[in-house]
């Protein structure tokens, strides 16, 4: 090699002009830009976020794992598995959200709101006048007429309870007493129109023409949808999915001795599932305010045997109400839509309501009442058959006179 040779072959060795851009050193690295060290870390977060979700699903499946476990062994021990299961695991499954639903549904209180009515005579006397009677005002007015200022009370409630005190009927052989009373079998209109679902049949006008015109009563209404029970008759009715029962006495004819028949009608009613027991009672003496001592014994037996509500009429005026043992005792509701008589001297009445909650199957021990004060007429010189809601004095003057009955109690 000659020395010209020699020397090029060291400055390509060592010089720095002619060293290729690429193959220079660290210290000759060019400058990172802003926008290059934004872009490296949202890589490095990306990365991050990445593994940081792997993880979160791993624990995610760990924990599936572990239900799906602990659910295996719950049925393997209770013997649900689906290894034993021969309508397989499915059916299984649907069996225990219907029994959740069914225990939930259970659970929901349920409250319903029970009016009670006096005395409904819908008929006359064949020997009173026909031009006051309530027979004229039907023709004149319809069905719809007698219950108008009280309908919306009743359509407002879940169940109406009145007394019929009379008979539906066409038999034309009168018993032997002063006063008898009936009326055709379309008058259960006048109940119907104005919401009314039940009737108590045992009181002492029931068989004003005989045994056959208490039977031509009863079917009257069954045809209307009208419930009535007395006497050895009860019912059991499904109130928005509350049973409630029902049971008359009439004490009159025998006073104590009608407390063993319901005595065994409470219990008749029970057996058929009722959750509330309502009787009423046809007894006391007329236009007298408080109750006589049979009363008293025989509302007190109904409670200690099993009723919740004690219901009472035939006084035709108003007597006081009682709270005897957590549960009332209305002793006479009064009359109400009453054709027995065009012009009574005491026409105050009035309308009863209690509010009963039923609760996982057992009535609440609660006391929720209201008095709706009323009279049997909407004009105060006569009876025009048409019960009507009292206000202002009028009304406090009514809640005054039951009150003052019932300061005794």
């Amino acid at each position: 090699m000659n020395k010209g040779e020699d020397q090029r072959d060291k400055i390509g060795r060592t010089g720095n002009s002619t060293v290729p851009p690429g193959e220079r050193g660290p210290q000759q690295r060019r400058p990172i830009s802003r926008e290059e060290r934004m872009r490296r870390k949202r890589e490095r977060l990306k990365r991050r976020r990445r593994i940081a979700i792997a993880i979160l699903c791993g624990i995610v499946l760990v924990l599936i794992l572990i239900i799906a476990g602990i659910v295996a062994l719950v049925r393997h021990f209770t013997g649900g598995s689906d290894s034993s299961d021969k309508s397989g695991g499915q059916a299984s499954d649907l069996t225990i959200e219907e029994q959740q639903e069914a225990e939930e549904e259970e659970a929901e209180p349920v409250s319903i709101t029970i009016s009670a009515a006096g005395d409904c005579t819908l008929g006359t006397d064949e020997y009173f006048d026909r031009s006051t009677s309530l027979n004229a005002y039907y023709d004149s007015n319809g069905a719809s007429y007698f219950f108008q200022n009280v309908k919306s009370v009743f359509e407002a409630d879940d169940l109406t309870i009145v007394n019929m005190e009379g008979t539906l009927t066409e038999e034309t052989a009168r018993q032997d007493k002063t006063y008898a009373f009936k009326g055709p079998a379309e008058y259960t209109q006048i109940l119907t129109e104005g919401d009314v679902e039940a009737a108590n049949l045992a009181n002492n006008h029931s068989h004003d023409y005989g045994d056959q015109s208490y039977t031509d009563t009863i079917e009257a209404l069954d045809a209307a949808g009208i419930t009535s029970f007395g006497y050895d008759r009860t019912a059991v009715m499904d109130v928005n999915g509350v049973k409630v029962g029902l049971v008359g006495t009439y004490e009159l004819a025998d006073g104590m001795g009608c407390e063993d028949e319901m005595i065994a009608n409470i219990k008749a009613v029970e057996d058929q599932g009722a959750q509330i027991v309502i009787v009423s009672f046809h007894w006391g003496l007329e236009r007298e305010n408080y109750p006589t001592e049979n009363q008293v014994n025989l509302a007190h037996s109904a409670i200690d045997n099993g009723a919740d509500l004690v219901l009472g009429h035939h006084p035709h005026v108003l007597e006081g109400i009682e709270v005897y043992k957590g549960k009332n005792i209305v002793y006479s509701l009064g009359n109400f839509c009453f054709g027995g008589n065009s012009n009574p001297s005491d026409k105050d009445t009035m309308i009863f309501q209690q509010t009963f909650t039923v609760e996982n199957g057992e009535l609440k021990e609660d006391n929720v009442t209201n008095i709706i004060p009323c009279s049997i007429s909407s004009e105060s010189g006569y009876n025009n058959y048409q019960p009507t809601p009292l206000e202002g004095d009028e009304a406090e003057r009514v809640k005054g006179r039951i009150e003052e009955y019932s300061s005794g109690f």
